[in-house]
């Protein structure tokens, strides 16, 4: 079970997306990078290892709660090298790539992995579909009037201010997480049942030991909380300048070929290495959705030649700066969320409207 890889059958490597995916094959950017996922993973569970040694050393003190935003980032790290293991930039074989990421997602982050590859599909099939895209139908935001129109008793309180409460949103992006791997768990079908429920299980025990022999009770309590919160902040921020503020696909977007059906909902950060290592290489979306096996150290240079092709052929290739991509984001939801009246939803009167 893996994130789907570009297709490679019927119309869409006709036409336009044929010329570019021969271009950028041709530059060798589709490769495989071995080497370069060995170094990332080595040095990212070293920085974990150190960061549990100073955990235990440092003991039952309130001092903990500045290695949780830590704990935080470098979960959100292995979280995004589980995201290219799965989309096999790593592996070749699924076998492989399954187990890789149900390591990587049950174990290390505490994420049921079948659950996010099965909602990841749905995504890079329907990018900005609603109805089709689990991303654009979030439980947290509404993203067009008929969201909206739909939203009843605190979600929509909460969607008419949902750009000013954004970030505190966010933070419970990791619980949305939990929750989603529970439920995923102990009712949905994944491929590999009895493992992901172990390792998912493991992580939790483990977890929770760990906090109860180091910390008191209630800064157990207070590091999971910001732990959790930062984590969900940190994903949240990563994910969703890629499509939010974005157009909305209609219902033509089948229609559409492939690479205006994936150019045109996504935007690309226009920023610095240390800004894309943070993302994790996300920030270059637009290639990521036309080649999503491609190795995260390749979508730089592939960004060259994607955005030069799509000038050629009259395609608009969105690029924002990260402050920009966030106040356009800002500006949606608040547009959409304005658009509901301030009072409660009134329900349809008996006997009005319909065909007279």
């Amino acid at each position: 079970m893996t994130v789907q890889d570009t297709p490679t059958t019927g119309t869409t490597r006709r036409g336009d997306f044929a010329e570019l995916y021969r271009r950028v094959s041709e530059a060798g950017l589709l490769r495989r990078r071995p080497l370069h996922y060995a170094c990332r993973s080595a040095a990212l569970f070293t920085a974990l290892a150190l960061l549990l040694a100073w955990f235990v050393v440092l003991g039952a003190s309130w001092w903990q709660l500045c290695l949780a935003p830590l704990f935080a980032f470098l979960l959100g790290q292995l979280a995004l090298l589980g995201h290219d293991v799965a989309h096999r930039a790593v592996f070749a074989g699924r076998r492989a790539t399954d187990l890789a990421g149900i390591l990587l997602g049950n174990l290390v982050v505490g994420m049921s992995y079948g659950w996010w590859v099965s909602d990841h599909n749905r995504h890079h099939a329907h990018p900005n579909r609603a109805g089709y895209d689990p991303a654009a139908d979030s439980i947290l935001f509404v993203r067009t009037a008929e969201q909206a129109g739909r939203a009843r008793g605190l979600r929509r309180l909460v969607a008419r201010y949902q750009a000013e409460l954004f970030f505190p949103l966010l933070s419970l992006q990791a619980l949305g997480l939990l929750v989603a791997t529970w439920l995923t768990l102990t009712r949905g079908p994944v491929r590999y049942p009895a493992l992901e429920r172990t390792l998912a299980a493991l992580h939790y025990i483990l977890s929770a030991a760990l906090l109860a022999v180091v910390l008191s009770p209630l800064q157990a309590l207070a590091f999971a909380a910001v732990c959790g919160s930062v984590l969900g902040v940190y994903l949240g921020c990563v994910f969703a300048p890629n499509h939010k503020g974005m157009p909305m696909t209609g219902p033509d977007a089948e229609r559409t070929d492939f690479l205006r059906r994936q150019v045109l909902p996504s935007r690309n950060l226009r920023a610095g290495r240390f800004v894309h290592l943070v993302f994790g290489g996300l920030g270059y979306q637009i290639e990521h959705h036309l080649f999503p096996a491609m190795p995260v150290v390749a979508l730089r240079p592939a960004s060259r030649i994607v955005r030069d092709y799509c000038a050629e052929i009259g395609v608009e290739y969105c690029e924002a700066g990260l402050s920009d991509s966030f106040r356009e984001i800002l500006r949606d939801l608040r547009a959409v969320g304005r658009s509901l009246p301030a009072g409660p939803a009134r329900p349809a009167v008996p006997g009005t409207g319909g065909a007279g």
